[in-house]
């Protein structure tokens, strides 16, 4: 009978006590939570920083942050500010970024922005889209995720890319 009586209150202990550690488990767990939370902002942080440094590191070398520092090997200006135009806004055909630089340059041509537009195609800047009478010209996604590769954003997304022409029945 007493072995029964210590095996009832052995077993009432290791209850106890188990209860005690679920409710001690909980407890680390909530406390736990704000510090996973801060080291994930701390991360973040770091990230942005990390990027911030390096964008005015580029500012310093270059004395600009422009998408154009991705493309060395292109050393005409028209080159360079057509990756800008597209850059503010992707999907624009000749007239549209002829129109553009005529603004930033003061002139344009439509002939000449053609030309680079197929210089740029070719070294894998960017592509066109759609037929010979309607074509709309994009950024690449591999250039636009250099891009954000190289001001250290994003790195790991890739870019979406353009929507396919659309199709109107004709």
């Amino acid at each position: 009978m007493a072995n029964l009586m210590a095996d009832e209150d052995l077993e009432k202990q290791i209850k106890s006590l188990a209860e005690k550690m679920d409710g001690l488990e909980e407890s680390m767990s909530k406390v736990a939570g704000p510090y996973a939370q801060l080291v994930d902002y701390i991360e973040r942080f770091q990230k942005i920083s990390s990027s911030y440094f390096k964008m005015l590191g580029l500012y310093q070398r270059y004395g600009a942050i422009s998408p154009d520092l991705l493309i060395p090997g292109v050393k005409d200006s028209i080159s360079r500010d057509i990756v800008k135009v597209l850059f503010e806004r992707d999907g624009q055909n000749i007239s549209q970024i002829t129109d553009k630089l005529k603004d930033m340059r003061g002139t344009s041509s439509r002939r000449i922005v053609r030309e680079r537009l197929k210089g740029l195609e070719e070294k894998g800047v960017v592509r066109a889209k759609g037929s010979p009478r309607s074509t709309e010209y994009w950024l690449t996604g591999a250039y636009v995720d250099k891009w954000f590769e190289l001001l250290g954003l994003g790195v790991g997304k890739k870019s979406e890319e353009p929507p396919p022409p659309k199709q109107d029945g004709t």
